[in-house]
């Protein structure tokens, strides 16, 4: 510095001059040390990585100069000022000492990391003390949001929001909002902020002043805060409360959702609630009468109503006439029909349809409707007597099957009962099972008719004419017939005659001329020994056909005769292999006519 002066001035200063008059000289070694003394205290001792003050002696277009009272300035990046509209001469600004001398011997300072440092000193500060500080919400992230602080970027989690949960985070960012440091990770240098602590402690005092108040029977307003299937929870200041679906209307519904949304503001009464007050019960259709006390006066037994079908059970469904008052349908009064089906075959829910008070009770606000009583009775129609006279036929759908018959529906609300023992004039059957089953069409006719009781005897076998009266000529006691035997027991065996028939041999009469017994499956000659046409009964016996004083009688004296009679018997019997059945019935027929012709 002193080279740089004397080189400026070598032309105007007289360096001789002052070197002859005794430069420093005048001055004491204690004035000297005094000066000295003075000169360091305009000096300020640093250290690294520290924060201080220090004051803008100049400004260029790239860097900002700042005195902080050691033995040279330092310089600060312009860019570390942009958040600034103007840096002067003279302002005060904290700057964090990087470098007291670079290579260049410069003091090196930085802006951006003093305001870091000082940040981190105020959240530290803020969250030892428990002080409240104002963030500025930046940007949306995964499970809440980012806010800034001290410009410092901390994290507040969607939990920490609000005391209800927040459904959607937009609209909180660019907003400020009042804070709570609740969490600090120095080793990531994490923050954890919390709005939601500012909250509950304003709600303590409504939360306990509501509790101590709380009475059944006390109206409150509230806020749903959460929706499920069975209920919403409400809001009421601090306190959760449930409103079950039951609960949200006088009506049926199937979801509080159809009714209710969430944050909506609504009134409800305080039905119930538990000893510590934790659970509390809550209704709304309480504030408003009940729909049964203002039910039209007119509506009454025989009365024609309409509704919506609201539910359907195995039993019947329910018609909700107005909001909060339903009317049972029974299966039974859906249809003139007596078989019970299920009442979904008629039914479904949101079905929109007329009915007929069967009972009403407004007491008991209970009521029974019918469906059935909007179309005439079909058992008192005019025309019953004809459609359904005797020995009239018909085709009808099997519905029922019992152990002693069959019940067909000939039309709706008109079913009759075929016994089992008018199914079949040859086959012996225990169970209808054994010859139908439930939806089968079956050809009927009608053997009997009580209109008042409601009832009708229906016949299938009197479709054909009873083979009985043919078969007691040609089975007659003693004549042979080839055999098919069915089944056997300890008692004997059940054997396949010509059309279908079947008849019994005893054990004793079932074996053979060599010594062996026959088995299921095998056909042989047997001999009638029995026939009863009113008990359809036919007995047979095989040992007759080979011992000779139990032979039968010539054929020609059991079949009347030679002719066409004769000749239909003989074919019968001569085709032992085949099985006839019922379907050669006209066969019978005309053999019995044939036969009655040479009696004649």
């Amino acid at each position: 510095m002193a080279e740089e002066l004397k080189n400026a001035s070598d032309q105007d200063f007289n360096w001789d001059e002052l070197e002859s008059n005794g430069f420093g000289e005048g001055y004491s070694d204690s004035e000297k040390e005094k000066m000295m003394a003075m000169y360091d205290n305009t000096l300020t001792e640093i250290t690294d990585k520290e924060v201080v003050e220090g004051t803008v002696v100049s400004v260029t277009d790239r860097e900002v100069v700042l005195n902080i009272g050691f033995k040279s300035d330092g310089l600060v990046s312009l860019n570390e000022f942009r958040d600034l509209e103007e840096v002067k001469v003279g302002d005060k600004i904290e700057v964090y000492i990087e470098d007291q001398e670079d290579a260049n011997g410069q003091l090196i300072l930085s802006r951006r990391k003093a305001k870091i440092v000082k940040a981190w000193e105020n959240i530290q500060g803020a969250f030892e003390n428990d002080t409240v500080i104002e963030g500025v919400v930046k940007r949306r992230t995964k499970g809440g949001l980012i806010v800034d602080i001290f410009g410092i970027e901390s994290f507040l989690p969607g939990s920490q929001i609000d005391v209800k949960p927040i459904r959607d985070f937009d609209v909180f960012v660019g907003k400020k909002m009042e804070l709570k440091v609740v969490k600090i990770n120095y080793t990531n240098d994490n923050v954890v902020v919390s709005h939601k602590v500012l909250i509950e402690k304003d709600l303590e005092k409504q939360r306990a002043e509501i509790l101590n108040n709380l009475e059944r029977g006390q109206v409150l307003e509230g806020v749903i805060k959460n929706m499920t299937n069975f209920g919403v929870f409400i809001d009421l200041g601090g306190v959760d409360g449930l409103l079950h679906i039951t609960d949200i209307s006088w009506g049926r519904i199937s979801h509080p959702e159809e009714l209710l949304k969430l944050d909506q503001t609504v009134k409800v009464v305080v039905l119930d609630f538990d000893d510590d007050k934790k659970r509390i019960s809550l209704g709304m259709k309480q504030l408003t009468a009940h729909p049964w006390d203002s039910l039209d006066t007119a509506i009454e037994v025989g009365t024609k109503v309409s509704g919506k079908i609201v539910n359907v059970a195995d039993y019947g469904a329910f018609l909700e006439i107005v909001p909060g008052v339903e009317g049972l349908i029974h299966v039974s009064e859906m249809s003139w029909s007596q078989h019970l089906r299920n009442p979904q075959d008629f039914l479904k829910i949101g079905d929109k349809l007329d009915a007929v008070v069967l009972t009403i009770d407004r007491e008991e606000r209970k009521m029974s409707l019918g469906i059935k009583q909007l179309t005439e009775d079909p058992w008192k129609r005019s025309d019953l007597m004809i459609k359904y006279a005797i020995d009239t036929k018909h085709k009808g759908i099997v519905r029922n099957l019992t152990n002693f018959g069959l019940f067909i529906e000939l039309e709706e609300g008109i079913d009759g009962l075929v016994h089992v023992s008018d199914l079949s004039w040859t086959k012996k059957i225990k169970h209808p099972s054994e010859f139908v089953k439930v939806g089968d069409e079956l050809e009927v006719v009608v053997l009997e008719l009580d209109i008042e009781q409601k009832r009708l005897a229906l016949g299938h076998k009197q479709l054909e004419e009873n083979p009985w009266n043919t078969f007691e000529e040609i089975f007659t006691t003693g004549s042979v017939h080839k055999c098919t035997i069915l089944q056997k027991n300890d008692k004997g065996a059940v054997l396949e005659l010509p059309y279908g028939i079947e008849g019994f041999c005893l054990l004793k009469n079932l074996q053979k001329e060599d010594g062996s017994t026959p088995e299921v499956g095998d056909a042989l000659e047997f001999v009638v020994t029995e026939f009863s046409k009113d008990d359809k009964k036919i007995v047979l016996s095989h040992v007759s056909t080979y011992k000779e004083e139990k032979k039968p009688q010539p054929k020609k004296k059991q079949s009347g005769g030679t002719g066409n009679a004769s000749a239909n018997v003989n074919k019968i019997n001569k085709d032992n292999d085949s099985k006839t059945t019922l379907g050669d019935l006209g066969v019978l027929s005309q053999l019995k006519e044939d036969m009655n012709k040479k009696k004649d």
